[in-house]
């Protein structure tokens, strides 16, 4: 079914349509732009999970050295996650008072100035600081590294540029992961954190040069004030938030975003003393499911993306698919306690992860469909920071549910298990509650008679 009138793409709100693609005084609509700077944006965001990697991979290291317990490492990253969802609900403010330019340019100085207290002054006290003001400032990152890619891309076309943003969770366990582990080993912890703070601050001299915004920074909103009917349109947020779309969305990414925080603190202890694996098979193993999670996500985005193109109904796009692909996820976890060969679980739980990432891609282009463009880094920050509260609760869970298992193999799995139902659950929702178009048209409509 095609909603294509006089050449104008697919599922756009109707104020869109009646505006030009580049608009008087917006930087023209160039493709290698768009990619280039979209490529940068996502270096941000691996610089960003690299600085979430880094206490597991010094970890051990501050153990021995500061004499700390496992238990202060634990609280360490229940802190960062807590102040990483509080963090998020403030990216709408902040893009309302900067530029996009400046407000990534302040946050991830921030989180390079973080690295440094540790190495000047290590304990526990200062990387219990120093990580809860990382977290808090790396919260509203996610929605506003989003939003700064989207001005770039039109909405029929956001699947596979979010794909690229969410990859560089993949990229930094993939890529970053090794490095870091090299130059702790080599040259020490201290060097590691030196690292990660000096990638931030050239990261901020290249956006300085670089960035500007792109033509679909404001589309909608020009287009309503052309027409004479505000200067500057928004919606409630209560209507956004309470939109069918939005609570689908988050119903398919709240137990998405668990499992994934799950593998990353789980998956290398899961196959090495729930499976038999050496420590060194288990850390290669590590990023066998993140390569399936990249695969996964750019296929399905660009199939997604022309499907868009082509007028299929965002319904279908960025409703049934994720919905299906979450389904998938939850449904093998399901069956994981009666596989019994360890190389087979390993390729289960890697294709099974793969498959169900591909929510966070399509659900995060779905939500800044639904959106002015003003109020998509407020949306998507409310957005993440609420599916960020599994990443505090599921970790806790999967660790007492192995501590009661009768073994830890057995516990393991039982905890992706339970983690599969819940995403059967919220599969089923979001395919049920997820319109895009629909709720945009119905939100979009009160667009010129709503004030921010």
């Amino acid at each position: 079914m095609s909603n294509v009138t006089n050449g104008s793409p697919p599922e756009q709100s109707q104020v869109t349509t009646k505006t030009p693609r580049t608009l008087p005084g917006k930087n023209p609509e160039s493709r290698a732009t768009a990619w280039g700077l979209t490529m940068v944006l996502m270096a941000l965001y691996t610089i960003n999970y690299s600085d979430k990697l880094l206490l597991g991979l010094v970890a051990q290291p501050l153990k021995e050295e500061l004499g700390l317990t496992s238990s202060q490492i634990g609280l360490t990253a229940s802190v960062f996650f807590f102040a990483f969802t509080i963090g998020g609900f403030f990216a709408g403010s902040i893009n309302k008072l900067f530029s996009l330019k400046w407000a990534l340019i302040g946050l991830a100085l921030i989180w390079a100035a973080m690295m440094l207290p540790m190495v000047v002054v290590g304990s526990f006290t200062v990387l219990l600081v120093t990580r809860a003001i990382l977290g808090f400032a790396e919260g509203p990152s996610g929605a506003l590294v989003l939003s700064a890619t989207y001005t770039w891309h039109p909405v029929e076309k956001r699947g596979l540029p979010s794909a690229f943003i969410s990859a560089a969770n993949s990229t930094a366990k993939i890529a970053m992961a090794p490095l870091l582990a090299l130059i702790i080993a080599r040259f020490g912890w201290h060097y590691s954190f030196l690292a990660l703070a000096g990638l931030g601050v050239l990261w901020c001299v290249l956006w300085y040069f670089v960035w500007k915004p792109g033509p679909y920074a404001a589309i909608k909103n020009t287009a309503i004030k052309l027409e004479g009917k505000a200067k500057k349109p928004a919606v409630k947020w209560s209507r956004i938030f309470l939109s069918r779309t939005f609570l689908g969305a988050l119903a398919a990414a709240v137990p998405m975003y668990g499992l994934i925080t799950v593998v990353l603190t789980w998956l290398p202890s899961y196959f090495e003393v729930g499976l038999g694996f050496t420590r060194l098979q288990a850390g290669a193993m590590f990023g066998f499911p993140s390569i399936a999670a990249l695969i996964a996500m750019f296929v399905s985005t660009a199939i997604t993306d022309k499907l868009m193109v082509r007028g299929v109904s965002s319904k279908i796009v960025r409703g049934i698919v994720p919905g299906v692909g979450l389904l998938l996820c939850g449904a093998t976890m399901v069956v994981l306690p009666m596989i019994h060969v360890p190389m087979t679980v390993v390729l289960v739980v890697s294709a099974a992860y793969g498959v169900g990432c591909i929510v966070t891609p399509i659900t995060n282009a779905a939500i800044s469909q639904i959106c002015p463009p003003d109020q998509v880094a407020g949306a998507l920050g409310v957005f993440l920071a609420l599916q960020a509260v599994a990443g505090i609760v599921a970790p806790p869970i999967t660790g007492a549910i192995v501590d009661g298992a009768a073994t830890a193999a057995a516990g393991y799995a039982q905890s992706f298990q339970v983690f599969g139902l819940v995403s059967i659950v919220g599969a089923i929702i979001a395919m049920i509650f997820m319109n895009p178009s629909r709720d945009a048209q119905r939100l979009m409509a009160e667009a010129p008679s709503v004030r921010a």
